[in-house]
């Protein structure tokens, strides 16, 4: 844990900040468990690549596997300011919170039982990831899978544009419900 008195001036400055305000810096290291920014006109972490720390959630709304995927060291970044993490004495930052929630856009534009393409972007043991929208991705279970229930998921494979249609959509959880069974037609 750092103390006050061992950098007194960045302290103070991260103290004085407040949820929501923009902070501008460039990428300084990219971890396996997050992003360190460092902060323009901020006085340099005693430890750390960057006063700024971007959580891999806080990065972008859409799904990844790696953080270089999202950014690149050197890059010039606007975060929103989450709070100050005093224990490691750093900015806890929100890249993604800068950018319109591309499911908020896929929610309003959609409505149960319309039908809609979808783009297979993986296999999964109970059933399939798609992406239907702008980066909002959705799983389909394989019971709701078209085709004889045991081989329905071998059917399908990464790559694969399907045709399925809405069963829900929650937009506090993010997430929609899909049936590749119950559309009634093939869009083609």
């Amino acid at each position: 844990m750092f103390e006050r008195s061992r950098n007194p001036e960045l302290w103070d400055l991260l103290d004085s900040l407040q949820y929501g305000d923009l902070l501008s810096g460039k990428i300084a290291a990219i971890e396996r468990f997050g992003v360190f920014v460092d902060l323009d006109d901020v006085p340099d972490h005693p430890v750390f690549a960057g006063v700024g720390f971007i959580s891999l959630p806080d990065l972008s709304w859409r799904s990844f596997e790696d953080p270089s995927e999202i950014v690149h060291v050197g890059q010039s970044v606007s975060c929103t300011f989450l709070q100050f993490d005093t224990w490691n004495m750093e900015a806890r930052l929100s890249l993604r919170e800068n950018q319109p929630d591309p499911f908020q856009a896929f929610a309003d534009a959609t409505d149960v039982g319309r039908e809609l393409r979808a783009r297979v972007t993986r296999l999964l043991p109970f059933g399939v990831a798609v992406e239907m929208f702008h980066e909002v991705e959705a799983v389909i279970h394989r019971s709701e899978l078209a085709g004889e229930q045991d081989t329905a998921q071998r059917e399908v494979q990464v790559g694969d544009v399907i045709t399925a249609v809405v069963l829900g959509l929650d937009r506090q959880r993010r997430t929609v419900r899909l049936s590749q069974r119950q559309a009634r037609s093939d869009l083609g």
